[in-house]
């Protein structure tokens, strides 16, 4: 039960943000409810900094932060620091704590809460992410952009806005931007319908390519770049939507086909790798010394003469998704057969979007009940595997009642940021969180923002969040300029040579 006493203090002359500790209050043994929660979070030692405000009701909010005899006092309506003091903390609190008091003014009346810590990781983070902008809806794409945000500050900007090439009638929808080996300047996105294509940066050149063919099943989806190797491997999908009437899950997403094929950037040739018709493949990603490439597929046989898109909607529940790898050679470029790595089938789950750490030594994904399009799914969590042991876990420190889905590794290793709707199941959210070198993960914490309450007011969803080494230094009208060209048509071989 919360205790109260009521306390003197001596007001406090040091205000960095021109605020003062409060000279009377009431204590309380609760952690204050501030938004977001970034009580006891482990953070890099080079994050923006972290911004919150009370949640609920206040009058106004104080906190001190102090590292040692250093602190820093900041309030009013937010807790916004100094980025040169924020600055100064993290790096005397490297692989320490920065300890937080939190007074928060209700009616007139000042309380101090518990303190807490911000434990500061002297492991850094890339200093880029980038993520699709979408709404949140179902059939809305007329705006669509694809974002990149310093981690190191607040800055944020436009790779690509898909209304550069918008016409009255005629709309485009972006995705699937990734990048090779987190440079910047070499990178891919996908632009569909209108104008549509797959735009290719590759150190300093630039290129739309048009993948039409009839030897295979569509464009490149979701993409895979080798680790050194102009190499990009795709699953191509048929996706089809549909909407749930009871289900609190809303809407499902699912392919009624899909393979796997394999692009050469410099020679622009393309191959099948994987082309099962009872097989749905999906979600390829590479191993770091680019010798194995893992990716998801589920074994469905249609057993009916009906539309295929109509029995999938029927038994959707059956799509249950397993995790194969290939082995890969990359002096002759052959792969080998796939092998089963994880049978989520076997557990009544599907298993989806695998990512290997930097090290090689764990698989991260996303586990469900049942489908391929788990960011709808509310039951969808992150799962881990240790590749030494085979060891599996829900990484139960990580996740929420609410979605995880999608993720990536930091370049080192010791970050991962990871999408989740875990504040009101409606809108996807960045968060990060330290993973150590155990594949424990450490409290999440939301992408810090300047403005404390900026996601709850921002109405788009966060999708594909991807770390980089650096920006994306190519305009978006010089994006646009390519997409208005002509693709250059890919030629399709039956297997790719050096």
């Amino acid at each position: 039960m919360k205790k109260l006493f009521v306390i003197i203090a001596a007001a406090v002359v040091f205000a960095a943000c021109g605020n003062q500790i409060p000279s009377t209050f009431s204590e309380s043994e609760e952690l204050p409810c501030i938004y977001p929660d970034y009580a006891n979070v482990t953070i890099p030692v080079n994050i923006a900094a972290l911004t919150f405000e009370t949640e609920g009701k206040g009058d106004g909010i104080v906190a001190r932060l102090t590292v040692g005899e250093d602190e820093v006092v900041c309030g009013g309506t937010q807790i916004q620091p100094d980025a040169d003091d924020w600055k100064r903390l993290t790096e005397k609190a490297s692989g320490k704590a920065i300890n937080v008091e939190v007074y928060i003014q209700k009616d007139g009346q000042w309380t101090k809460y518990k303190p807490f810590n911000i434990y500061v990781s002297p492991d850094s983070i890339d200093p880029y992410i980038s993520y699709r902008l979408i709404a949140p809806s179902y059939i809305t794409y007329e705006e669509l952009t694809i974002n990149q945000r310093c981690l190191e500050n607040y800055d944020e900007s436009i790779i690509y806005d898909n209304m550069l090439c918008q016409e009255y009638t005629d709309g485009q929808c972006i995705n699937c931007h990734n990048y090779q080996q987190y440079n910047p300047e070499r990178m891919q996105f996908h632009a569909r319908q209108y104008l549509g294509g797959t735009v290719i940066a590759y150190d300093g050149k630039l290129k739309k390519i048009n993948m039409a063919s009839d030897s295979i099943l569509s464009a490149g989806v979701y993409p895979a770049w080798h680790p050194w190797l102009p190499l990009i491997v795709y699953s191509t999908n048929k996706t089809v939507q549909t909407f749930h009437i009871t289900n609190p899950d809303k809407i499902e997403v699912y392919d009624i086909q899909s393979d796997l094929i394999a692009y050469d950037v410099e020679r622009n040739e393309v191959t099948n790798l994987e082309k099962e018709t009872t097989e749905f493949e999906v979600f390829p990603t590479w191993t770091p010394d680019g010798k194995t490439l893992y990716y998801c597929s589920a074994h469905f046989e249609f057993k009916d003469s009906i539309d295929p898109g109509i029995e999938l909607i029927q038994r959707f529940r059956e799509v249950k998704y397993n995790i194969y790898k290939k082995s890969f050679n990359p002096k002759t470029l052959q792969f080998g057969p796939r092998e089963l790595v994880f049978d989520a089938d076997s557990l009544g789950k599907s298993a989806t979007l695998p990512r290997i750490s930097p090290d090689g030594r764990y698989l991260m994904f996303t586990l469900g009940h049942y489908g391929v399009f788990h960011i709808w799914h509310r039951d969808a969590d992150l799962y881990i595997m240790d590749l030494a042991t085979g060891k599996v876990r829900n990484i139960e420190e990580i996740n929420s009642p609410d979605v995880e889905s999608y993720h990536s590794w930091s370049s080192n290793g010791r970050w991962v940021v990871f999408s989740s709707r875990r504040y009101d199941g409606n809108y996807t959210r960045p968060f990060i969180v330290h993973i150590d070198e155990k594949g424990h993960g450490a409290k999440p914490f939301e992408l810090p923002s300047a403005d404390p309450d900026y996601h709850r007011q921002f109405m788009k969803s966060y999708n594909i969040p991807e770390f980089m080494h650096g920006p994306v230094t190519i305009s978006p009208q010089t994006f646009a300029d390519v997409l208005k060209n002509d693709g250059e048509r890919v030629k399709y071989v039956q297997q790719l040579n050096k």
